[in-house]
């Protein structure tokens, strides 16, 4: 006589290949999410570096102009290396208010993606 297949042996390939495709899909999810993640970096990268030129060339501006309006030129930029002391001053006075808000925005931005 002959032997009975054993019904279960189609479930267990089908769970097989169920573990698999989730596997795959994991997989899939992660690199969407961590491309999703470099990409908006690079991108907040590229911004941040064209800012900081922009607020470079802007503040040898303002030294150059404020050296015209003292007719000096250490004076000028002088008064442009106090402006942002006294900016550094109160960041660092006010650290913690500036802390909590900015990894929100990082918390935020990771799972964004």
């Amino acid at each position: 006589m002959e032997e009975p297949q054993e019904p279960q042996a189609p479930l267990i390939d089908q769970l097989k290949e169920y573990a698999e495709t989730q596997i795959k899909l994991s997989k899939y999810k992660a690199i969407d999410s961590g491309s999703g993640i470099a990409a908006g970096l690079i991108a907040d990268l590229m911004v941040t570096f064209t800012c900081i030129l922009a607020f470079i060339f802007a503040s040898i501006t303002l030294g150059f102009y404020l050296a015209s309006v003292f007719n000096s030129e250490w004076e000028g930029f002088g008064c442009v290396a106090a402006f942002y002391l006294l900016i550094a001053v109160i960041f660092i006075l006010n650290k913690k208010g500036f802390e909590k808000p900015i990894a929100n925005a990082f918390v935020r931005k990771f799972f964004k993606s």
